[in-house]
């Protein structure tokens, strides 16, 4: 119920204001809204150019995909010779 009470005020408080001091509260509006324009632009371009960059590593991915098959393929090799290189190593041991 406070919240709400407050929340009354304020708004008729911020209605008298702008009704009084309607003319600084415009001049300020007109040299917020280029700022905050520049700064939206800003990450947007940030935000679209981050995402460019992501469908750039996608287009690498697939190509390092294609490389990690190989080395997955000799990576099994190795460890099919290791592994009966201590079976040897256990059979000789027993």
């Amino acid at each position: 119920m406070k919240t709400l009470i407050g929340g009354a005020v304020a708004a008729v408080l911020g209605l008298i204001g702008i009704s009084i001091w309607w003319k600084p509260f415009f001049q300020l509006l007109a040299g917020t809204i280029p700022v905050l324009l520049l700064g939206g632009g800003g990450l947007a371009l940030y935000l679209g150019f981050d995402e460019l960059k992501d469908t750039w590593k996608k287009g690498d991915d697939t190509e390092a995909a294609d490389d990690d098959d190989d080395d997955a393929g000799s990576y099994k090799k190795k460890i099919g010779e290791l592994e009966k290189k201590i079976e040897t190593l256990e059979s000789t041991k027993a």
